[in-house]
């Protein structure tokens, strides 16, 4: 029996060890947002060069990440900035190397190995050749949408995620639910849903300087209007669909894994503004005979960044506005003139409206009928109890987004990275009848703090911690004319308006002010991550944890008037 739980204890031991070595030892994109530059420093004869001093600069902060090989010539520089690098590698007895043009992107790990040549220290080998960009250290199905994407590509409504779409397997979800009169989408989260090989909406993640952004519905990130701004805060992201390792666990799509600009030594800005107005439009099918509905968006902002102390500190900061009126054209369903003065509908045969009979209305009926219009169409109707008119209902939004990020370096072993951003706005937009105009809001902010700190040349650390916060509240009444809110024809306890009512097929359903459902989230997540890189022999093992505290309350009123069905 001691003999068996020898052999199992031998059997556990050797699974953990590999698990060990699957988990931590693989090269693979980590997750924290940075960049890492890992490879060899060998010699003619292809030996490891154990301590040649590596230096990494960022050739727009000026900021250097210096240290040494270990006994294999082995060296990782885990959490760099992405951007442009150059690499100087310096060793007793050999010449100094200059590797130039190497551009780190956003949680990518690249290899770059160098090969020294025997000479003085005062000599020098300056590398022009461009460096590989095939990924050899990791399985991961991935790609990345540089800053040159991002800045030049057009985006209708200047939303970054919708580039997502550009990697294969990635689609926009056609057909999705708006956000206007009691539409659904904002519970279902406002921002552009995307599918990832035929995964739901709901099952990305996307992460900014390494923090989770979802929203309540664990769904894609935007304001009101639907629309996920800050496209010139953005420096990169990077688009993980398969493969990706256990680290990155909460959903079981894609990855968008962003991070924000920094500041560098040149003062660097942008200034925009986009106008589109209904001239260029063609008129829609429903619109009614005369002139194209009003349709405007308004886009501007402006950004810039640069150093407070040259070398050491940096701030880069965004600010966009959104001003919109984009009209949504339908038909409604209206009583009749006819029907109003009690003349209605006998159906003979298959006329289905042979004679008219003259119906005396009951006067606690009649003051209702001022929910419906009555336009010459309704009142040109005959035979008939109900008439169709064509309206263009605007909906109107104004959303304000700004971003803010410092990077500071502490000394040469810490470095320190504060972020936030602020995302808030109201849509609105009439019933269909034009009573009563209702709004959705949303407001989101997000917080992140990161401190790396080098114990070693093979132990670095980095600790990051944030909170993202998003407000939604969907069908918030705003105002209503005199029979939207007319006390004297509410029915339901406590109510101060108008009911529900409808009767499907011959009129549209009329609602009084804050008659819809209304639901008001509120999402809170506080989240903490350690990643440790430990370089030990021809071995990168990083290790680390992860831990969100997610909130949400939700208050839900159905009908909130009460409702009158047929």
């Amino acid at each position: 029996m001691l003999e068996k739980m020898n052999r199992g204890g031998i059997v556990l031991a050797i699974l953990a060890l590999l698990v060990f070595n699957v988990v931590f030892v693989m090269p693979a994109r980590g997750q924290v947002a940075g960049a890492t530059l890992t490879g060899v420093v060998a010699d003619e004869t292809g030996s490891g060069v154990p301590d040649a001093t590596v230096s990494i600069k960022n050739v727009g902060t000026g900021t250097v990440r210096e240290l040494t090989t270990n006994a294999d010539g082995l060296y990782s520089a885990p959490n760099l900035l992405p951007g442009e690098y150059e690499v100087t590698i310096t060793a007793k007895g050999f010449q100094t190397t200059v590797q130039k043009g190497i551009v780190l992107t956003v949680g990518a790990t690249q290899a770059l190995n160098f090969g020294l040549k025997l000479g003085q220290l005062n000599q020098t080998v300056e590398v022009n050749a461009a460096v590989p960009t095939i990924q050899t250290t990791s399985s991961t199905i991935s790609a990345t949408v540089d800053s040159t994407t991002v800045r030049e590509l057009p985006l209708n409504g200047r939303d970054w995620t919708s580039l997502a779409a550009l990697e294969p397997g990635v689609t926009s979800i056609p057909n999705q639910v708006g956000t206007g009169f009691s539409a659904n989408k904002g519970n279902r989260g406002f921002g552009n849903q995307l599918s990832n090989g035929g995964h739901r909406a709901n099952e990305n993640t996307y992460r900014v300087n390494g923090i989770s952004i979802n929203d309540y519905s664990n769904g894609s990130p935007g304001g009101a209007s639907g629309l996920n701004l800050g496209v010139d805060g953005i420096q990169e992201f990077s688009v993980l669909t398969s493969d990706y390792t256990a680290e990155y666990g909460r959903t079981s799509g894609a990855v968008i894994n962003a991070i924000t600009k920094s500041g560098v030594n040149e003062l660097h800005g942008t200034a925009f503004f986009f106008d589109r107005d209904k001239i260029f439009d063609a008129k829609n099918f429903f619109d009614p005979a005369g002139p194209i509905s009003p349709f405007r968006r308004i886009q501007f902002g402006a950004s810039g960044g640069t150093a407070i102390i040259k070398d050491k500190t940096f701030v880069y900061g965004t600010y966009e506005g959104v001003r919109q009126n984009k009209p949504g054209s339908q038909a409604i369903l209206v009583p009749s003139q006819e029907a109003r003065s009690g003349m209605l509908c006998v159906t003979v045969g298959a006329n289905p409206c042979g004679t008219l009979t003259a119906i005396p209305l009951n006067a606690n009926v009649t003051p209702y009928l001022a929910l419906w219009p009555c336009p010459a169409s309704c009142q040109g109707a005959v035979n008939t109890d109900s008439a169709r008119t064509n309206v263009a209902l605007p909906t109107i939004s104004n959303e304000n987004y700004f971003t803010t990020r410092v990077d500071h370096k502490i000394s040469d072993k810490d470095s320190l990275s504060v972020g936030y951003f602020f995302d808030s706005g109201p849509q609105s937009q009439p019933d269909p009848l034009g009573n009563a105009i209702h709004q959705v809001f949303s407001r989101r902010q997000s917080a992140s703090a990161e401190e790396t700190h080098l114990f070693s040349a093979t132990l670095v650390n980095t600790f990051r911690a944030g909170l993202s916060r998003v407000r939604g509240d969907i069908n918030q009444p705003v105002s209503g004319d005199a029979v939207a809110t007319d006390k004297a024809l509410a029915i339901a306890p406590g109510a101060a308006a108008p009911p529900q009512i409808g009767v499907p097929g011959v009129v549209t359903t009329a609602i009084g002010l804050g008659g819809l459902n209304r639901f008001l989230h509120r999402w809170t997540s506080g989240q903490f991550y350690d990643d440790a890189f430990l370089t030990k022999g021809t071995h990168s093992i990083k290790f680390g944890f992860a831990f969100e505290r997610m909130l949400y309350n939700i208050t839900e009123q159905l009908s909130p008037n009460g409702r009158l069905n047929n």
